[in-house]
């Protein structure tokens, strides 16, 4: 059976966790193949709000098993919170949860770690969360983290003890100022908490489930502009956020990819420092993130928001091979009279369709195409059919340019709030037909 993948095509935020919701009905697991606790994913359903940092976003539905998979690195303090806090809400999450024996653990010195080296970096810092997700993965390419099988062995506390001692060296040497004890019993409670869940390996599970013949989703996190080797380096996410990673990061055969759905919003968002090339600065800027409640699920930081970036778009849909796309966030547009996208850049003297090696401030300008606003509320819009023209010319406009079809439009938070662009009929948590 193959694997389907979800997955962000921008600089992450673009709304995978309301869509993994809607989706995961269909599937019998969902799991989570890169990043860490920097996610959120934020779920809205009957007037509830629930923000997912490390657990995979199909933990509502009872018969989805979730996965939290080798490519993930985890925060055993912020997992037992989250797992906790759904409890508390009545959500079986013990029932339902599988983690990763292969899975690397962030300790509490590769937090201070990451606090550290930003703090050296001054005005050139990456805009890291600061949740020590970098140096864990650090760690893992230098073939010294604590994974999470570890704590099932008998000298778990040894070889912890032994990573903390590295750490303490670097810290020392950067001459920044810690105290561990305020840290160390939450961690320690945290890890007795990780030894009472599901711990499996997770490859076999994934290829047992394979051979059975039960739907997979792959759920990423952050987005394909963020990603380790096509973001916009340096100021990226330390992970694989293409479809690639939902191979090294499950244990997936790349010959097992099957449908592969890559989101967007249908403007830009960027949390952070790196280049934004259509980014929108004073008022009209700050329109846009009230209108669309740009402020980081995980962090708070309000995000830098600007219009959608086609040739950056184009990329990343090459890059992960997309076959569908949902366009997410279109009811926030609805405030606008006019809607612009970048369709190409002007770069070194050349109009250019493609995204260039750099990216750097001041050196793309954006050419600009304008399509005309819908101005009317489409957060009650239940059919395809009810859009307004001007969102659906948008909408026919932008297939037409990326030469993949626009399946699903999601016009606010809820799940019932996703239409099925190419139906007639509204979108049913449980009405996919796969």
């Amino acid at each position: 059976m193959a694997v389907d993948v979800l997955l962000g095509l921008q600089w992450g935020d673009e709304g995978k966790g309301k869509i993994v919701d809607v989706f995961a009905p269909k599937y019998d697991i969902v799991a989570r193949f890169q990043g860490g606790p920097n996610a959120g994913h934020t779920i809205v359903f009957d007037g509830k709000k629930f923000v997912l940092h490390l657990i995979p976003s199909g933990i509502f539905h009872p018969n989805t098993a979730c996965l939290i998979g080798n490519g993930v690195v985890i925060d055993p303090v912020t997992l037992k919170k989250e797992v906790e806090t759904l409890i508390k809400a009545g959500i079986p999450v013990r029932e339902h949860l599988l983690i990763s024996r292969k899975a690397h653990l962030i300790l509490p010195t590769h937090k201070l770690l990451d606090a550290a080296r930003e703090e050296r970096r001054g005005e050139q810092k990456i805009g890291s969360t600061l949740r020590g997700i970098g140096p864990t993965y650090s760690d893992k390419i230098g073939r010294a983290g604590i994974r999470v099988g570890d704590i099932e062995l008998s000298d778990f506390q040894e070889r912890y003890a032994g990573a903390v001692n590295g750490h303490k060296e670097f810290l020392d040497m950067y001459g920044y100022q810690y105290d561990l004890t305020t840290w160390q019993a939450e961690f320690d409670d945290a890890i007795e908490f990780l030894r009472s869940l599901k711990l499996v390996d997770s490859e076999h599970y994934l290829h047992e489930a394979q051979e059975a013949g039960k739907k997979i989703l792959a759920e990423g996190a952050q987005g394909t502009l963020l990603d380790i080797d096509f973001g916009s380096y340096p100021f990226v996410t330390s992970s694989t956020t293409t479809t690639a990673g939902a191979c090294t990061g499950l244990g997936i055969a790349p010959g097992s990819i099957g449908r592969v759905f890559g989101i967007f919003k249908a403007y830009c968002t960027r949390v952070g420092s790196g280049p934004f090339p259509t980014e929108l600065h004073g008022e009209e800027g700050d329109e846009l993130r009230r209108a669309g409640g740009e402020f980081g699920a995980t962090t708070g930081r309000p995000r830098r928001t600007g219009w959608l970036d086609l040739p950056a778009l184009k990329y990343a849909v090459r890059i992960n091979g997309v076959t569908d796309l949902i366009m997410m966030k279109a009811d926030v547009l609805q405030i606008r009279s006019e809607i612009k996208v970048g369709e190409a850049y002007r770069h070194q003297g050349q109009l250019r369709y493609d995204l260039p090696y750099s990216l750097e401030d001041g050196q793309l300008e954006p050419v600009w195409r304008s399509f005309p606003g819908w101005e009317e509320d489409i957060t009650g819009v239940r059919r395809a059919s009810e859009v307004p023209h001007a969102l659906r010319e948008y909408v026919n406009w932008l297939e037409q340019e990326i030469g993949v079809p626009i399946t699903y439009l999601s016009v606010g938070p809820d799940r019932a709030q996703t239409l099925e662009m190419h139906s007639n009929e509204a979108v049913s948590p449980r009405g996919f037909d796969f």
